[in-house]
């Protein structure tokens, strides 16, 4: 079945052989994730290779995401590892203090005291623990356990409804940046960001380290602080597509508050021709089960049928038992959803204006192909625009984009309902058009007598140049 909803997983210590990737890409992995909150350089790289080799075997390109870690703050260590915090007790948070106990513990982000004052409300652990700050003394944040529990080495801490000043990009960030041009990453995910400055810094730094290696990433913005959520718009302007951080947005805003900010990220995304990956605790329960609970497969599904460009694993693929059995399990959820998700495509070109020849072409081939009841829609693409352009509506027609750049391709790979594929290009338009009806052909995707909609630039080759729309039945001569 084809899918259009894409899929990402984290690959770590479960998912970190060939024989489990490969397995994974087979269940419909498209894109990899380095989480570089974990692991080193080499670790990263190493992986890195691994990946472009599974999907060199497999057959198809499979694209890398490095997801910085950014200021995540967090408290530091114990001397026994832990400590119980009990409701209506004093604890300290001293940026001063070298090794935590019972009494205090320090802090990563020495400038946090700075930030806080009395009557604010601090969530730990993902806000299992809650704390309410009586008073700032300096180095010292005294505060009073609402919510107890165990408190353990490097959690994390967020204010209640933001606030923080940590910057979107840190030193480990810079350098983590570099690395990931190194290993050739498709598309880097910037955490925290609280405005498009944040995200046009990341991008210069980005391009900049991958000028050596003739890489220009996606950039990606995990909205996750309360602060993103009034410049949301901005955001999307100055990145290529969002991330919907449920973990840590949930954590500063309220979890009630999340099912719709959820949907009016992913309307605002696909409305702006942006990317939107969906993530955190999506198949939370194959951790440890085989098989996902009845909630995760209403919230996989409702993600698909609010437009969400890719779900996201996180520990399910990274650290699960059943990575390969998570993938394919979200993927049946995904082809199902789709099913019986409504085109609106009419309505989608109301009060539209298409002021570009390549934009007006894409929109042309997605309202012929879906009247005309067309099998496929194939577009012959460099950069990969007109499949983005196309990928923002939904039809049921699937659409298939060629192209002679690796690059494209794995960038194309997290454009809904796009299946990327690879074509060297004649420059010659008719015998292009005719290679890639029979590329498509070849992999199963159309037959002889289906109708198939075409878009093509003319010259051929140039960035931004689709020019011409045409429709063909699979068998006759071009």
């Amino acid at each position: 079945m084809h899918r259009a909803t894409k899929i990402v997983a984290t690959i770590g210590p479960a998912s970190s052989t060939p024989d489990v990737l490969q397995k994974m890409i087979r269940a419909g992995l498209d894109v990899v994730r380095l989480n570089f909150s974990h692991g080193t350089a080499d670790d990263h790289r190493q992986r890195a290779e691994m990946v472009r080799e599974c999907a060199r075997q497999s057959g198809r390109e499979v694209a890398i995401m490095a997801d910085l870690q950014g200021p995540k703050i967090r408290v530091g260590k114990f001397e026994n590892g832990k400590t119980t915090l009990e409701p209506g007790k004093s604890f300290i948070l001293d940026a001063d203090c070298e090794l935590g106990n019972d009494e205090r513990v320090g802090l990563d982000y020495k400038d946090l005291p700075r930030d806080l004052k009395p009557a604010d409300v601090l969530l730990l652990n993902d806000g299992l623990i809650v704390l309410d700050v009586v008073r700032v003394i300096g180095s010292e944040i005294h505060t009073t356990v609402r919510v107890g529990g165990d408190l353990s080495n490097n959690k994390g801490i967020n204010r209640q409804g933001g606030g923080l000043t940590a910057p979107a990009l840190t030193a480990k960030d810079m350098e983590d940046i570099r690395t990931a041009m190194s290993l050739g990453a498709d598309f880097v995910a910037v955490s925290f960001p609280k405005n498009a400055t944040d995200m046009e810094m990341a991008r210069q730094l980005a391009n900049i380290a991958g000028a050596p290696y003739g890489i220009k990433p996606k950039m990606i913005a995990k909205i996750e602080r309360a602060e993103a959520i009034p410049a949301l718009q901005e955001i999307l302007d100055s990145s290529d597509g969002i991330m919907v951080a449920r973990g840590d947005l949930a954590v500063e805003v309220g979890n009630a508050a999340v099912p719709a900010l959820q949907k009016r990220m992913i309307r605002m995304a696909r409305d702006s021709n942006k990317l939107v990956i969906t993530a955190t605790q999506m198949m939370e329960s194959m951790i440890h089960a085989p098989v996902p609970t009845r909630a995760e497969v209403s919230d996989v599904a409702n993600a698909v049928l609010d437009g969400t460009d890719a779900v996201m694993l996180s520990a399910e693929s990274a650290a699960g038992k059943y990575p390969v059995e998570t993938i394919e399990a979200m993927a049946a959820i995904c082809v199902e959803a789709e099913k019986s998700e409504h085109s609106e495509l009419d309505k989608d070109f109301l009060d539209r204006t298409f002021t570009r020849i390549d934009q007006s072409i894409a929109m042309g081939a997605l309202f012929t192909a879906y009247h005309l009841g067309a099998k496929a829609i194939v577009a012959l693409t460099d950069s990969g625009s007109t499949a983005l352009w196309m990928s923002r509506h939904w039809t049921h027609v699937p659409i298939f984009a060629l192209t002679p750049r690796a690059g494209s391709e794995r960038a194309m790979s997290l454009y809904r309902n796009v299946t990327p594929l690879h074509l060297d290009t004649s420059n010659d338009r008719d015998t292009a058009l005719q290679q890639a009806i029979e590329v498509v052909v070849s992999k199963g995707y159309a037959a002889r007598g289906d109708m198939v909609v075409l878009t093509v630039g003319e010259p051929m080759g140039q960035p931004g140049g689709t020019n011409t729309l045409k429709i063909v039945r699979v068998g006759d001569v071009l």
